[in-house]
């Protein structure tokens, strides 16, 4: 399972950083992914950002530059630091999980753990 927390509610240039904890067996394997992807109202999921194992990261493009994903082995976590959030960064931010050897972006919806989202919404 996986648990988030950090959403919350900011003005534009704000900052939150959003936490994923592992609480099954994930960081106990040598090969994992994890990763965060966001669902806007009215909008497509879009992948965020994903970490592997050995700490490669990927982004899309709209958060290149702004976010950053990091990992606490020790801690079973990962984390998603927002900085000069906009209001196009508004929804609902869903951390996944997956024993793989690859971490794709456009297959992060398709990862065996999700956890239940948390909200995260920029005003103007």
């Amino acid at each position: 399972q996986l648990e988030e927390s950090g959403g919350g509610s900011v003005r534009a240039g704000g900052s939150l950083r959003l936490s994923c904890t592992a609480f099954k067996y994930t960081y106990s394997k040598t090969t994992y992914c994890m990763g965060w992807f966001r669902q806007a109202p009215g909008k497509e999921r879009e992948g965020v950002a994903t970490i592997d194992s050995n700490g490669s990261t990927s982004y899309t493009d709209a958060v290149k530059g702004r976010f950053t994903i990091s990992q606490d082995n020790g801690k079973n976590t990962v984390y998603l630091q927002m900085n000069s959030l906009q209001p196009d960064d508004t929804a609902i931010y869903y951390c996944a999980a997956d024993l793989r050897t690859t971490c794709p972006l456009y297959l992060i919806y398709n990862w065996q753990y999700k956890g239940q989202g948390t909200q995260v919404t920029v005003s103007s």
